[in-house]
């Protein structure tokens, strides 16, 4: 079984450009907080690993998208697919 605190966290540099894809993608004001998360699943039916990513707005409001890639595997053309 593989110890759940010694995995290889993302790149910074490549969750940075995913995040300014998001804002610039969906025009996003500065008070949006985005996270990005790399997330793998060893349950039967769920994709073994998916980034997940979330805008939290000021008025309180949330989105999340799910892409079922790696973050060193998103491209622009898989953020400029996302919809509102």
């Amino acid at each position: 079984m593989q110890n759940l605190f010694d995995r290889k966290r993302p790149d910074g540099a490549k969750v940075r450009g995913i995040k300014d894809l998001v804002i610039t993608h969906f025009d996003f004001p500065e008070t949006t907080v985005l996270t990005v998360a790399e997330l793998r699943c060893h349950d039967e039916g769920c994709p073994p690993i998916e980034t997940v990513i979330t805008a939290r707005h000021s008025d309180g409001s949330i989105q999340d998208w799910r892409l079922t890639k790696p973050v060193d595997k998103i491209e622009k053309k898989d953020i400029e697919s996302l919809s509102a």
